[in-house]
C-alpha cells in the first residue's frame, strides 16, 4: 500500500512540475505578426510591393514538453509564412474613413465606412487574451495557459467557412486576408494597428448594399432585431429555414461559440411585412483544436460542454446549444431541422468542400487541408441524425429567464425574455 501512494506522490509530482514547466514556456502574453524577408520593416516602403511574406504568429511555437501538456493544436499554421496582398485604406473604393477602434475581449479591430454607409472592419488574426487573464494566474506564472488557448483557433479559418457559406447558399461577411503597413490614413492607430495582418470583412450592420439582394434594405444586430420584433410582433419574423441551416452549418464546421452578438440579420421587406435574414459573423473557433493533457483536463463536459474539438464526429451536441438558439429556434419544427440537414447534404458535395479549402494558401492546405476536409465530410454524412437530435433537445430545453447576451438594455418582460415569437402572444 505504502509503495502504491509513494508512487502516486510521484506522478502528481512530476505531473506538477511538467505542467509548470510547459506553462512557463513563456512569459509573452500577446504578439503580432512575424514578417520576413526584411531585416528591419520600419524603412519599407511597402508601396513599391503589392504582398509580403508573413507569419501570422511565432507565439506559439513549442518544445516537446508543451506539445504533450498543451496540445499541438494549430501551432505549426500560425508560424507557417504565407504571401498576403498588401492593403492601404486609400486604395479602398468608396472613400473609407476610420470610425473607431472595436474588438471584443481578445481581437483588435478597426471599424471603417464608406460614403454610401457600408461598413467594414479590419479584425485582426493575431489575439490578445491578456484581459482575459486573471490575477492569479499572473502571480502564479501560469498564464500562458490561456494564451496558449488561441493556438487551438485555426488563423485562417474563417476565409475557408466564407466560401463554404457560398457553397451552402448562407450569408457570410467575406472576409479577405490582408496586411495593413503603416501609413498615414491610420493616423493614432498606427501604433497598435500597422503592420500587421488583418481580415477585411464587411459589417453585420449598416447598408446592405454588398450582398447584391434587392430586397434587403439594411443590416440589424440581435439587439435591434429584438427591439424591432417588441414594436411590431405580428409584422417581424425571421426565416426560419435559413436559421437552422446556418446553425447546422456551425455543427458541420465545428464552431461553438454562436452567442446572439456573432450574428447580424439582414432586413428583407416585402410590403405588410419583414423578414429577419440570419447573417453570421466571427467564425475564429471553426475547426477548433483543442489537444494536450491539460486543455483536454479542463474542457469536459462537466466544466466547459460547449467546448469542443473539430473530429469526425460531435462528441457531445446538448453541449453546443446556447441560448441564442433557445430563444429563436426552440419552436421550429423537426421538419425544417430535416429538410435543411439534405440540403447542406446535396450542396456540400466532396466536390464543393474539397474546392472552398483550395482559397487557402498551399502552406496551410498541406498542413490541415486533408484532414480537416475528411472530418468535413464525416460529419455532413451523419447530419440528419445530429439535426434531429439537436431539433429534440432544443425541444426538452427550458425557456430562457434571462435576456441574451448583448441585449441587457432591452427592458423584456418575462415573456419576451423567454423566445422569440413569444412577443406575439
Amino acid at each position: 500500500m505504502k509503495k502504491i501512494l509513494l508512487g502516486l506522490v510521484v506522478l502528481v509530482v512530476v505531473f506538477g512540475v511538467l505542467t509548470y514547466w510547459s506553462l512557463s514556456s513563456t512569459s509573452k502574453t500577446f504578439d503580432t505578426c512575424e514578417i520576413l524577408e526584411f531585416s528591419n520593416v520600419d524603412e519599407i516602403d511597402f508601396k513599391k510591393y503589392d504582398s509580403v511574406l508573413v507569419a501570422a504568429s511565432t507565439l506559439y511555437k513549442a518544445n516537446a514538453i508543451k506539445s504533450v501538456m498543451q496540445g499541438e493544436q494549430y501551432r505549426k499554421a500560425w508560424a507557417t509564412p504565407v504571401k498576403v496582398p498588401i492593403l492601404y485604406l486609400d486604395n479602398l473604393e468608396g472613400n473609407v474613413k476610420i470610425l473607431e477602434e472595436g474588438g471584443g475581449q481578445q481581437t483588435h479591430s478597426l471599424k471603417l465606412k464608406r460614403e454610401d454607409g457600408t461598413l467594414m472592419t479590419l479584425r485582426s488574426v493575431s489575439k490578445d487574451p491578456s484581459p482575459l487573464v486573471p490575477k492569479v494566474a499572473e502571480t502564479m506564472g501560469i498564464e500562458n495557459i490561456i494564451v496558449d488557448g488561441i493556438s487551438a483557433q485555426h488563423p485562417y479559418a474563417a476565409i475557408v467557412v466564407a466560401k463554404l457559406s457560398e457553397q451552402a447558399r448562407i450569408l457570410n461577411t467575406k472576409p479577405k486576408l490582408v496586411f495593413v503597413p503603416k501609413q498615414e490614413r491610420l493616423s493614432d492607430y498606427n501604433e497598435k494597428f500597422g503592420n500587421r495582418l488583418f481580415l477585411l470583412e464587411y459589417e453585420t450592420e449598416g447598408n446592405a448594399s454588398w450582398l447584391g439582394q434587392k430586397k434587403i434594405d439594411s443590416l440589424i444586430d440581435t439587439e435591434d432585431l429584438q427591439e424591432l420584433k417588441m414594436k411590431s410582433p405580428k409584422k417581424v419574423s425571421i426565416d426560419n429555414n435559413a436559421l437552422v441551416s446556418a446553425r447546422l452549418f456551425d455543427l458541420l464546421i465545428g464552431d461553438w461559440d454562436r452567442h446572439s452578438k456573432q450574428w447580424g440579420w439582414a432586413i428583407e421587406n416585402l410590403g405588410d411585412s419583414i423578414n429577419a435574414i440570419p447573417l453570421p459573423c466571427d467564425r475564429d473557433n471553426a475547426f477548433f483544436n483543442l489537444e494536450g493533457v491539460l486543455p483536454t483536463l479542463i474542457s469536459n463536459q462537466a466544466f466547459l460542454p460547449e467546448v469542443q474539438s473539430f473530429e469526425k464526429e460531435i462528441d457531445f451536441l446538448p453541449g453546443l446549444i446556447s441560448p441564442f438558439d433557445v430563444y429563436f429556434m426552440r419552436d421550429i419544427p423537426q421538419s425544417v431541422f430535416e429538410k435543411e440537414a439534405k440540403e447542406l447534404q446535396r450542396l456540400l458535395t466532396d466536390e464543393a468542400i474539397e474546392s472552398s479549402f483550395a482559397v487557402w494558401p498551399i502552406e496551410i492546405y498541406e498542413l490541415d487541408g486533408k484532414e480537416l476536409i475528411a472530418k468535413m465530410k464525416n460529419r455532413r454524412n451523419k447530419l440528419v441524425d445530429y439535426a434531429l437530435l439537436f431539433q429534440q433537445e432544443l425541444g426538452e430545453s427550458e425557456e430562457l429567464t434571462e435576456v441574451l447576451k448583448g441585449s441587457e438594455d432591452l427592458h423584456m418582460s418575462k415573456a419576451q425574455m423567454a423566445c422569440f415569437n413569444c412577443n406575439d402572444q
